[in-house]
């Protein structure tokens, strides 16, 4: 079994880095071409032989692929190898459509492990970390990521799986968990129990790295001081392989793509034209060490922008910049586009945590727009402040940002339900009336 984990690569200069990328892009599309007949088709179709992909600057000759397409060839449509071969799924939630699922050989398995041992030793972790890992297990691709990860590093490795709040604080005290890894907004949660069951100074935990779901960096920022932690930022898809495919460094300054095994491009959404460094774009992978579910220039509808510019943590790895959301996140209401992160960093940074939700609905031939958001305990016990005072000053805030008129209920505190795994912050009504 080749050992894929060489920490030197890390800091490899990039004319040899991208010595690598070419020579195993190379191989790789030999590799699909001869085994998945759907690559050999759209090839075929595009008019590209394998020949004529010898390294990195030929990448833009072959097809995009995207997630409608992982959906029509479900399930074995894209598998490279034989079934017999593969040792595991993983599969998507499946919420927006048919699933997906993405097979794994034992060699994917131990490539994936590694590079989630690369997310944790960033964050700081060693083999005398107590590491806690509350995503969900089972086909979501969170929980096992960071267990075999862990497992790599030499943690002992607490596999908690998402909820039961009562048991992962137990946990967390009883046996001095240091690295927290979970969804962000799971975070916040267990960082407001921690705090209203007086804990805070029962918890040695130094880091966390959560992922999974899109936060801004008002979030971190809360999370950080809730918890009394450094929060590193970790990105995955499914469909790449798991958590794992970038994560942030100590100079939290965009997240290191594991580059020996992916490569990212930038590319504009509308005409698929590759961007220049720098510019905000559609993110592209190419993998080109998975051989069970290997993809080629998959379109992420991820929106955000690379830099190589030095990181002082001593990393060559291009990064990439915090999502800035999807493509397929973006609501256009009224007419304007409208992220969610932009609602929630005006919430935040008047005071509020991440407990909210935005119900976007259609009166007649118009759009509405509601965002409900929890007071604090603090807020509900200060009296000072009317709640239609605190719904006005939100909508104020709202509507600079955004730039048309959002409706705001300002809710008690607890009254919006808690996440234990990805948070459902919108709610669109609007395909009831179509």
């Amino acid at each position: 079994m080749k050992n894929y984990y060489q920490p030197e690569i890390e800091t490899m200069p990039l004319e040899q880095l991208q010595a690598l990328q070419s020579e195993r892009l190379a191989e790789q599309v030999r590799f699909v071409y001869g085994n998945v007949k759907f690559y050999r088709d759209r090839m075929d179709e595009a008019g590209v032989k394998p020949e004529d992909v010898k390294g990195i600057g030929d990448l833009h000759k072959l097809p995009f692929i995207t997630k409608d397409d992982l959906r029509d060839q479900y399930p074995y449509g894209l598998l490279g190898v034989p079934l017999s071969d593969c040792v595991r799924i993983q599969s998507t939630s499946g919420t927006t459509g048919r699933r997906v699922v993405a097979f794994y050989t034992q060699e994917d398995i131990d490539i994936w492990d590694e590079c989630c041992a690369r997310a944790i030793v960033a964050a700081g972790g060693t083999k005398d970390d107590v590491c806690h890992v509350c995503y969900g297990y089972g086909l979501f691709t969170g929980g096992p990521g960071l267990n075999g990860g862990s497992h790599k590093v030499g943690c002992l490795t607490l596999p908690m799986s998402s909820g039961n709040t009562d048991r992962q604080l137990q946990f967390m005290t009883d046996l001095g968990s240091t690295i927290l890894c979970c969804t962000p907004s799971y975070a916040a949660n267990l960082g407001e129990a921690i705090n209203e069951r007086g804990l805070k100074d029962q918890i040695k935990l130094k880091a966390g790295i959560f992922g999974a779901e899109p936060w801004t960096e008002e979030m971190r920022h809360n999370i950080e001081e809730a918890l009394g932690i450094k929060a590193y930022d970790i990105y995955g898809l499914t469909e790449i392989s798991g958590p794992g495919v970038s994560f942030e460094c100590e100079e939290q300054a965009g997240m290191h793509i594991q580059e020996d095994h992916f490569i990212a491009e930038i590319i504009d959404p509308e005409t698929g034209e590759v961007l220049p460094e720098g510019e905000v774009g559609e993110l592209v992978f190419t993998c080109i060490t998975k051989k069970a579910f290997p993809l080629l220039r998959y379109r992420t509808r991820d929106l955000c922008r690379l830099t190589r510019k030095k990181c002082s943590c001593g990393r060559t790895h291009v990064r990439m910049m915090k999502p800035k959301g999807r493509s397929d996140d973006m609501m256009v209401v009224k007419g304007v586009n409208v992220w969610p992160s932009q609602i929630e960093a005006v919430l935040l940074n008047q005071g509020y945590q991440a407990n909210y939700q935005i119900v976007v609905d259609r009166v007649g031939n118009r759009d509405t727009i509601e965002v409900q958001v929890e007071m604090t305990a603090e807020m509900a016990e200060n009296g000072s402040t009317t709640v239609e005072a605190r719904e006005k000053k939100i909508a104020s805030g709202l509507k600079s940002m955004l730039g048309i008129s959002v409706n705001v209920k300002v809710v008690e505190p607890k009254s919006i339900t808690r996440s234990e795994g990805k948070a459902v912050r919108v709610i669109d009504k609007r395909h009831l009336y179509q």
